[in-house]
């Protein structure tokens, strides 16, 4: 059973969709007691880092969350929730992320279009890692962002994207995962990354 967070900023119709063509069991989750009855979590999120972590922390889930992840059971960050999982965001100010992964959300600069919108190809630096089991250099994703990642430690990156410059659009590390585009909306690339997820939960709680 998979656990999608709701703390209200997130896209979890589409998501739940997803998972629901992969024939896999989920439900919403709200309530920080609830959290330890999944096999794996999804964190989406849309909208502005700082009232992301302002509606976790309202809702008791920062501690919750950090507790998850310290048992290994993967947790997988969608979009803004990819950000969240690191250290802060200089979006507004900088401010605390929930510090799973060492980095911070940066804004695209530059003379180009902002957001980064639409679908962008994969390049892998890890192509053996169990997530992108049947994934592809130059496989295609839908992106929209405004911030991206600059990590701290180079070997959580799975796969990057370029708009511009080198964009970090896959991360793992242990069992902390985070994609900076939408799965649920970039067809089957999107649907074998989900599945492979599904799958990492999935003996993680043989």
């Amino acid at each position: 059973m998979i656990g999608i967070l709701d703390y209200g900023m997130g896209n979890l119709y589409s998501l739940s969709k997803a998972l629901e063509r992969l024939g896999v069991g989920y439900d919403f989750v709200s309530d920080a007691a609830d959290l330890a009855k999944f096999n794996g979590i999804l964190l989406p999120g849309v909208g502005a880092f700082t009232d992301a972590m302002r509606q976790i922390d309202q809702l008791g889930l920062r501690e919750a969350i950090n507790e998850y992840a310290a048992s290994g059971r993967p947790v997988l960050g969608i979009c803004l929730g990819m950000q969240l999982l690191f250290d802060s965001s200089e979006e507004h100010a900088p401010n605390d992320g929930l510090h799973l992964l060492a980095g911070e959300a940066i804004r695209f600069r530059g003379d180009y279009k902002v957001p980064h919108m639409g679908w962008n190809q994969l390049t892998l630096q890890n192509p053996d890692h169990p997530l992108l089991k049947g994934v592809s250099d130059g496989d295609y994703v839908y992106f929209v962002h405004s911030y991206h990642i600059r990590v701290k430690d180079p070997s959580v990156l799975l796969a990057t994207a370029d708009y511009y410059q080198e964009v970090t659009a896959i991360v793992g590390s242990n069992n902390i995962f985070g994609m900076q585009f939408h799965p649920e909306k970039s067809g089957e690339t999107g649907m074998r990354l989900l599945r492979n997820f599904v799958n990492l939960c999935k003996e993680e709680g043989r």
